[in-house]
């Protein structure tokens, strides 16, 4: 039997006001996963509650202490990780090398900002009075609400919730309702480690219920939001009539530049790699690739062989390299976007088709699927499709390639091969997005180093390293005049 899960609200985990459940099933075999309460507004008002009075002690318990309940949640993650992996796959439906790696983003997350616990680092600079002090420091906001997305199951919520905790807010989080397992198992290893009640709170339910009470509600100064752009939007002009500090990371249509001296083999890998390694269901996916017509057809031959090699299938079986579709939503939508390119006349080279076959049959698999010789201004060349597509987009130079990665309205990742440095210094300077890889494809981003991106893409704050604290504090300057009389500053003469 499956299991059944519940909200955590103030350190209990307690069913819906409203009694119902939610079923997610296996999206490689239609199998139960497991049911789930089908949380309210009311439920979500309990838990801003509880984060709001957990919040009064949280925010001064010390920093470097609560960088120890990080620490030992870090561990706890690194002794389950296999366990977590596969119920992530189960949930997910990407396959386990992946899910690991998934699991090992929140452990990497998770120890970092343990270890942030312990810099805080603030300015202390010099006034241009006389025995005058000054510095600057962080301060918590207080109830962060975090709505998450479905294909990085337990990452990007550990990249929302550690930076949030260790400057010292408390945490409402609604997880996407395709996979809220993985983020229940991290709110349980963060109850386990010993966060007190109250400080962290999960409400499962749908963004139109859940997210929308969390986004509504007065007492949540600070919404992080990761998914669509289209709800990313919505959730912009909301947080803006409540003054509400927001976070948004959303679409993307990455770019790869193969140009005419690149590692071709190199280049090819990198490619299949960013295009099918989550099925296309990353927001930093593979999705165009934009090709010297020298090097055009050769790069096509590397791609349709490697692309005939992958293996589809259950991502908990040995040798499999591209999983189902999360939903079958969507793959409807990666199968709408197939048939937009060929009525725009792309020209279809391998794939294009739901696939079937050896256990196929009751998931939402697609083929891995490539266009060649597609134009800049096609659909499939603007639009993301979050699925296994990629297109390839001839050029004729550099200049020309810069503008077709710039032409998108999303800027969040992209790259070039080239063995020419002052190319890749070019792409440096031209290339308007948050992430570029030289010589790598367009996934891989580290914990260490800000994520998010450009335009459409986000509104400008970054999560991972430390930037991400920028948002999850306040900066208060701080004066101490001990002079013992009134210095005017930018008015008063220095005696």
């Amino acid at each position: 039997m499956a299991d059944m899960f519940k909200n955590y609200i103030n350190g209990i985990w307690k069913e819906s006001a409203s009694g119902e459940t939610f079923e997610r099933r296996n999206p490689a075999n239609g199998e139960l996963v497991a049911t789930y309460t089908k949380g309210t507004a009311a439920d979500v008002n309990e838990a801003v509650d509880a984060a709001n009075t957990a919040f009064k002690s949280w925010r001064l318990y010390p920093a470097p202490k609560r960088g120890e309940v990080l620490f030992k949640a870090a561990r706890l993650l690194e002794d389950r990780k296999e366990d977590l992996a596969r119920e992530m796959t189960e949930e997910m439906g990407k396959v386990l090398d992946e899910t690991r790696g998934d699991v090992q983003e929140a452990i990497d997350m998770t120890y970092y900002m343990a270890g942030e616990g312990r810099r805080m680092f603030g300015d202390t600079v010099q006034s241009e009075m006389k025995n005058k002090f000054q510095m600057s420091v962080r301060k918590p906001l207080g109830v962060v609400g975090l709505i998450t997305p479905w294909n990085f199951p337990m990452a990007i919520p550990s990249w929302k919730m550690m930076p949030a905790l260790i400057a010292g807010n408390t945490v409402v989080i609604k997880p996407a309702s395709f996979v809220p397992r993985s983020t229940i198992r991290l709110v349980e290893i963060l109850e386990e480690a010993g966060i007190p009640a109250g400080v962290v709170n999960i409400v499962l339910g749908t963004g139109g219920e859940v997210g929308d009470a969390l986004m509504q509600h007065p007492d949540v100064p600070v919404i992080s939001f990761t998914g669509s752009t289209e709800t990313g939007k919505t959730i912009s002009l909301a947080a803006a009539a409540h003054n509400k500090r927001l976070t948004l990371e959303m679409g993307g249509k990455n770019a790869v530049i193969v140009n005419d001296d690149a590692n071709l083999d190199l280049a090819a890998e990198s490619i299949l790699w960013g295009a099918f390694g989550t099925t296309g269901q990353r927001c930093t996916a593979t999705s165009r690739v934009i090709v010297h017509k020298s090097v055009q057809q050769e790069l096509v031959n590397r791609l349709v062989k490697g692309a005939q090699s992958l293996k589809i299938g259950n991502g908990l079986e040995a040798g499999i390299q591209v999983g189902p579709q999360v939903s079958e939503g969507q793959r409807a939508t990666t199968v709408k976007y197939v048939e937009i390119g060929k009525r725009e006349g792309a020209e279809l080279v391998i794939g294009g088709n739901i696939a079937t076959g050896d256990g196929l049959d009751n998931g939402w698999f697609h083929e891995p699927t490539i266009f060649n010789n597609v134009s800049r201004d096609m659909r499939i060349a603007q639009e993301e499709i979050f699925g296994p597509v990629v297109s390839l987009i001839p050029f004729e130079d550099l200049d020309d390639a810069f503008s077709i990665v710039n032409g998108v309205q999303y800027g969040l990742s992209a790259a070039i091969f080239t063995q020419n440095v002052n190319n890749a210094f070019r792409a440096m300077q031209d290339i308007y997005t948050g992430i570029l890889y030289i010589n790598a494809g367009t996934t891989g981003a580290e914990i260490h180093l800000p994520f998010g991106g450009t335009k459409a893409t986000g509104n400008g704050h970054r999560e991972a390293g430390t930037a991400a604290l920028d948002f999850y504090t306040e900066w208060q300057a701080i004066y101490v005049d001990y002079s013992g009389k009134l210095q005017r500053a930018q008015i008063d003469p220095v005696n």
